[in-house]
């Protein structure tokens, strides 16, 4: 099957690689002809474990190509995936600029019937507005070519997005014929052989099972961190409730662990955009607008701990920050807790040096010289009298803590993902969320 996707950031490049290596023949298409370049000579503009390895497999076999036109290709493609981004506007809404465009130009170019499938994640209601924009930009040509708009939503997490995506949970898919169904159900053939569930819907339901879904763990993650703030209060253990509760199947004990609030490229933004959606319908989400009010509080957690730990006395402290991406297994810092430590510590008068394996350009991409950068976490603890511990990055979880002990000035270690508890400090203070 040839199939196009719109769209080579983290989703596109992700979903058109592992097609490719599925057997299909890709085009990945995105407008940034500095980025198609890149990817013509091998070079992968995000990281992601493995992701390299079958993009430079499928080019090399001819089943992976990279072009600047949709136009070029669209005649000799089945299904033409929309995976542009949609970032937040100023009110939470999602900016669906990108999604239109395409589907203008897909109006503006189609000389045949093609399925449209929207991977992009979207609110309730975006469909409709492609299939829309697709048919007025074919009334202006005065042609009448058929075409099906399909809900594809994304559950790819980043650092295991290849393993996510060759065995998913799930598949949904959102249709509203039967020819689109039939060719998704085609496309989708070796995972079905698998026994691996897809589920198809109206395209209602799919685009909001994608909001949903996001919305549910990040409402476990603000639950969990609220619960360990209490634990503080009463002199409970966060790591024992949550081993209690956990063990209730009706429960389960994934997205139970406590931390310094979640960031990232999904949940901030889709918590949002389904806040905003239900206001546009007149109704209000009031569940996830604690979750949201929860996780921006407690991004400021480890900044407080510190706060009180130095008894408000922060100017001209040296501090280390092991972690900047949102989460281990990306680079990728959106919404990612380490940006609020950082401005709080940088208000605050700190001198700050940073470390993390994968995420250090992105860094100095968004704060550029700000902060001081690190080749390990031994070069960033020197002369610190802090420890933030952000990112639960492996590399991390066994330190030679006697090493800092002696290379640091006798620092707090403060754990926000209270990864560190079971090792030995060597005696240093230890500080953990709940």
């Amino acid at each position: 099957m040839n199939i196009a996707i719109v769209g080579t950031g983290y989703v596109g490049l992700v979903t058109g690689a592992c097609f490719a290596e599925m057997g299909a023949n890709v085009f990945c298409v995105d407008l940034n002809a500095e980025k198609i370049g890149a990817l013509k000579n091998g070079i992968i503009p995000i990281y992601e474990p493995n992701l390299d390895a079958i993009v430079h497999r499928n080019a090399k076999a001819g089943r992976l190509k990279f072009s600047t036109s949709l136009k070029e290709i669209l005649d000799g493609v089945s299904i033409v995936f929309i995976a542009v981004g949609t970032p937040p506007n100023e009110d939470g809404s999602a900016d669906l600029q990108h999604v239109i465009g395409v589907a203008k130009e897909i109006g503006r170019a189609l000389k045949k019937y093609a399925l449209v499938a929207i991977k992009s994640t979207v609110p309730v209601g975006t469909a409709e507005k492609v299939r829309a924009a697709i048919k007025a930009e074919l009334e202006k040509r005065g042609e009448d070519i058929p075409f099906d708009v399909a809900s594809n939503p994304e559950f790819l997490k980043e650092g295991s997005a290849i393993e996510d995506f060759m065995r998913p949970d799930r598949v949904v898919v959102g249709v509203d014929s039967e020819r689109a169904r039939q060719i998704m159900e085609s496309l989708y053939k070796p995972i079905l052989l698998q026994k691996f569930r897809v589920i198809f819907m109206d395209i209602a339901s799919a685009e909001l099972t994608k909001y949903a879904a996001n919305s549910m763990l990040a409402a476990r993650i603000s639950f969990m961190n609220e619960i360990a703030n209490l634990c503080e209060l009463t002199g409970a253990n966060v790591d024992m409730v949550r081993s209690g509760i956990g063990s209730d199947t009706r429960i389960g004990s994934k997205f139970l662990y406590a931390g310094c609030g979640y960031g990232g490229s999904c949940f901030p933004k889709d918590v949002k955009a389904l806040i905003k959606t239900a206001r546009g319908l007149g109704a209000k989400m009031k569940v996830l607008e604690a979750v949201e009010e929860v996780n921006n509080a407690q991004k400021n957690i480890l900044f407080k701990k510190f706060e009180k730990e130095m008894g408000g006395n922060l100017e001209g402290k040296k501090v280390a920050v092991w972690g900047l991406a949102f989460k281990p297994g990306t680079d990728d810092m959106r919404e990612a807790p380490s940006l609020a430590l950082i401005g709080s510590l940088l208000k605050a008068g700190c001198e700050i040096s940073v470390y993390d394996p994968v995420a250090m350009d992105e860094c100095k991409r968004r704060i550029g010289g700000a902060v001081r950068y690190a080749p390990d976490i031994y070069e960033c603890s020197i002369n610190a009298c802090a420890i933030f511990h952000v990112t639960e990055w492996k590399e991390f979880r066994m330190p030679d803590w006697e090493r800092i002990k002696s290379l640091a000035d006798n620092p707090v270690v403060i754990d926000g993902r209270n990864a560190l508890a079971s090792t030995n400090l060597c005696g240093l203070k230890y500080i953990r969320i709940g």
